[in-house]
């Protein structure tokens, strides 16, 4: 095919460029609109799903900020956004999750970026499988969607401190959030990292990416005053040229502003609505308004509720938002799984963990199947999109599987032996300090520490979360943050073995105290008041390297009465394609699942959740391997259904 000369072609290049000018002019009278101004009856003459006009190939300007407007280039933007994080949702349902946020009418995908996840070692990172950020992000670009990326460090969203790496707790100095040299080193060679993954992701270098929030919800923290500053040069210094944010609630709106970034705000009410913007409109002028987080619903903890939104009240939220001219991001759109042991705590009168589940009660359930808040939000959405909205995926299928009967059994203490050699040590290591993970501590699962006594009385500890305690192999009681001291019993004449297994329950992912999330025996603990000396220590974190040590031959057939803690081995038979189904551990008391090497998440019988998510991309046709490791009760079969429950519902107010 001979190459076009445009020498050759005078004409046609003239017409050309008449054409090109002409769009520009057209578009720009038909864009040139006030978001502020006729608000709803504006916004449904923009057809946003354009995003950028197809004749636009110069990619100049960016997302800009520019009197009440946001502008893309030279056209009118309103952000329509809804968070999914990656890392909650298994890789072969992002495309899934992503369609269904499209053909709800949004255009903008949000997600935080989790450091412990990323970096589980120092200087060791991790951006593989279902922790494939530039997979995420470009497969939002080939759906349709702009990103704002949230890379914190801190990023709270329920996660184990907030998703900081435990291992820098192992400074006893440590002052996290803040510009002490110790954390300020760590976050300049993650951020080196990072960013150089994500910089050319940003909408200037061709990709989705049209802004970037520095840190998250600093006001409420705010220990430092030059911290943000340090953060937002953190993101500049490595390339990052979109437009920076910031993300805040209402107790620390005031304290989160940093010069030089956009303020958001953070609500779940609209009666919160006209005091923040109020707030807004006094600390930065006239600017474009938008709310990061519109709270679709709420997380839940052990022991606690299943927390519920009206879906009526989102719908009447969400209209207030956009009728006052603000973008909005839903948050959640779609929440997911705290699969493994990922999931945080809240820590103010009393410590509570965080549930397995994140369906937060959000716009998708937790396993991406429609919710009425879906249907109302595609027609509010649709009503002012400006064109067609494409049709919603269908449903993935759920089945019930036939009841798993576990046939093999292996008890904690028989499995010691086939662990890593445990360490040992005069004093109580706590987790983080422990000497193991190339010097990097342990950051998830248990912790078993053992030592010897000749007598019996009083046994104190500082325990976190939660420690079994064992005299020999049998259970006396639990050490917890209320329960602090123990009965032990007469021992036999000689040398009795002690043994505490300490479980990390999720550390604390928002407050002041996050500096203290040190987990396992935190110190010295005493008998009679006296210190115990001379343990042996074992991880038991239960990475799938773990139970690569459990070869066939270790198993033992399930005897009538077993001992606990134990393992129990069982097959699931999928003798069709898979499906997703939900796990019911009916009879089970509290303890972790595991198929095919995959980390379920917790279960509990103390509620709310009662059912843990399974999904059918993690399972083989043929057999499955299911593994469930149970602290103190085992139930006769491990059933499976194709509705989930996550336990009584309270609607918040």
């Amino acid at each position: 095919m001979p190459k076009w000369n445009v020498r050759q072609r005078p004409g046609r290049m003239l017409g050309l460029l008449l054409l090109v000018i002409l769009s520009f002019l057209v578009l720009r009278r038909y864009l040139h609109l006030q978001p502020g101004g006729c608000d709803r009856e504006v916004a449904r003459r923009v057809n946003w799903h354009r995003m950028t006009p197809l004749w636009m190939r110069q990619r100049r300007l960016g997302l800009q900020a520019k009197g009440q407007n946001f502008m893309l280039e030279d056209s009118a933007f309103w952000i329509f956004g809804g968070s999914v994080h990656y890392f909650r949702v298994p890789r072969e349902y992002w495309r899934d999750r992503l369609l269904k946020m499209k053909a709800c009418g949004l255009n903008t995908l949000t997600t935080y970026v989790p450091w412990n996840l990323h970096e589980p070692e120092r200087g060791r990172f991790d951006f593989s499988g279902n922790l494939d950020l530039e997979a995420f992000v470009l497969l939002a670009a080939e759906v349709g969607l702009w990103v704002i990326l949230r890379p914190g460090p801190y990023i709270c969203s329920e996660m184990d401190l907030g998703g900081l790496p435990s291992w820098l707790l192992q400074d006893p100095d440590m002052r996290l959030r803040t510009t002490y040299k110790g954390f300020a080193e760590a976050v300049d060679l993650y951020f080196d990292h990072l960013m150089a993954r994500v910089v050319p992701l940003q909408y200037k270098h061709g990709g989705p990416i049209i802004a970037v929030q520095v840190e998250n919800e600093y006001g409420s923290y705010n220990k430092d005053p030059a911290y943000m500053p340090y953060v937002k040069k953190a993101l500049e210094d490595r390339g990052i040229v979109e437009l920076l944010l910031t993300s805040d609630n209402k107790d620390g709106l005031s304290k989160g502003i940093v010069d030089g970034a956009l303020a958001t705000i953070n609500l779940q009410s609209q009666n919160e609505l006209q005091f923040l913007t109020t707030f807004l409109l006094s600390v930065q002028g006239v600017q474009p308004r938008m709310v990061m987080e519109c709270w679709t619903g709420w997380f839940d903890s052990w022991g606690g509720p299943h927390s519920i939104l009206d879906s009526s009240e989102i719908l009447e939220t969400v209209s207030a938002i956009v009728d006052s001219g603000s973008s909005i991001n839903l948050y959640m759109f779609h929440g997911g799984t705290n699969f493994g042991f990922i999931s945080g705590a809240v820590h103010l009168q009393d410590y509570k963990s965080d549930v397995t589940s994140y369906d937060y009660d959000a716009v998708l359930t937790e396993a991406g199947d429609y919710t009425a808040k879906y249907t109302g939000l595609r027609e509010f959405f649709g009503s002012i999109s400006g064109a067609p909205l494409p049709a919603p995926p269908d449903l993935l299928p759920k089945t019930a599987y036939e009841p798993v009967m576990p046939a093999l059994y292996l008890s904690l203490w028989d499995a010691l032996p086939y662990l890593e050699e445990p360490v040992t040590s005069e004093k109580p290591l706590n987790m983080e300090n422990l000497p193991i993970n190339g010097g990097n501590g342990q950051s998830f699962g248990y912790t078993l520490y053992e030592t010897t006594i000749t007598s019996s009385g009083i046994l104190s500890a500082c325990v976190r979360d939660r420690g079994q305690v064992f005299v020999n192999t049998v259970s006396i009681g639990f050490l917890d943050y209320k329960r602090k001291k123990i009965v032990v019993p007469l021992v036999q004449q000689g040398f009795t073995v002690l043994r505490i297994l300490v479980e990390n329950c999720g550390r604390v992912n928002y407050g002041t105290n996050i500096d203290d999330q040190r987990k396992g025996l935190i110190g010295n603990i005493y008998l009679n008041d006296s210190p115990l000396k001379k343990f042996k220590i074992y991880s038991l974190d239960m990475k799938k390297s773990f139970f690569q040590r459990f070869h066939a031959d270790k198993w033992n057939p399930l005897p009538d009465v077993p001992v606990f803690p134990a393992f129990f081995l069982g097959p699931l038979l999928v003798s069709v394609s898979p499906c997703d189904t939900f796990v019911k551990l009916e009879g089970w008391e509290k303890g972790v699942v595991f198929i095919n090497g995959q980390n379920l998440g917790r279960y509990w019988n103390i509620g709310p959740q009662e059912t843990l998510y399974l999904p059918g991309a993690w399972l083989d046709q043929g057999l499955n391997q299911v593994i469930v490791f149970e602290e103190k009760m085992a139930g006769p079969v491990v059933q499976f259904t194709e509705t989930p429950y996550l336990g009584r519902h309270q609607y918040m107010n």
